[in-house]
């Protein structure tokens, strides 16, 4: 059950990862619409700015729990990676609970209520001159929050899983330090150079 649980997480969490990642397309077209009609028009919109940051906190908000599933948060794993994955899996869960749970439900929660609120009253910005509409973009708070309590509940599956075989489960979608991108990259031109 854990398993399926995993994967049909993993699947959720990459599935809205990469469709959010849309975004940035619209994002870059935006950008480049703004500039052209400033730069060359003299005729700036009102609404880019509120469009790019909507954008740009779409994007943020929903990646969390893709990069979540594919180990890619920030990690100050100096001492960590030493340990055997056993080890590893029981520090993951206490970790979980301790800090991970109480933010995200935290976000769920009160999100909904903030997102609830906005609807209610179909807010608009007030610092944007052309008073575009946010509470479509405030709706997707409490939308991550879900995502990533998910993503969580599949992480601690995870560690147990890791507790128990001493081996983490496999990824659907893996991760890699740049380091080892570099390196890889580097050593597979070496190669050729060679041949």
């Amino acid at each position: 059950m854990m398993r399926e649980f995993i994967y049909f997480a993993d699947h959720l969490s990459t599935s809205v990862g990469k469709a959010f990642s849309w975004l940035i397309v619209i994002l870059m077209g935006g950008t480049c619409y703004e500039v052209f009609m400033a730069k060359v028009f003299n005729a700036p919109t009102l609404w880019n700015f509120d469009f790019s940051l909507q954008m740009y906190g779409a994007i943020f908000m929903m990646a969390g729990a893709y990069t979540l599933s594919t180990e890619a948060h920030v990690r100050g794993d100096v001492i960590y990676r030493l340990f055997k994955p056993k080890t590893q899996g029981y520090i993951d869960l206490v970790l979980y609970f301790i800090f991970f749970f109480p933010g995200v439900l935290a976000l769920a929660f009160y999100g909904y209520e903030y997102a609830s609120l906005a609807w209610k009253i179909k807010e608009t910005s007030w610092n944007s001159p052309a008073q575009i509409q946010i509470y479509m973009a405030k709706a997707l708070i409490p939308a991550a929050g879900v995502l990533l309590v998910i993503q969580g509940i599949s992480e601690v599956f995870r560690s147990i899983i890791c507790i128990k075989t001493g081996h983490w489960p496999a990824r659907m979608v893996v991760a890699e330090e740049t380091e080892k991108i570099l390196m890889r990259t580097s050593q597979d031109e070496d190669q050729k150079d060679v041949i």
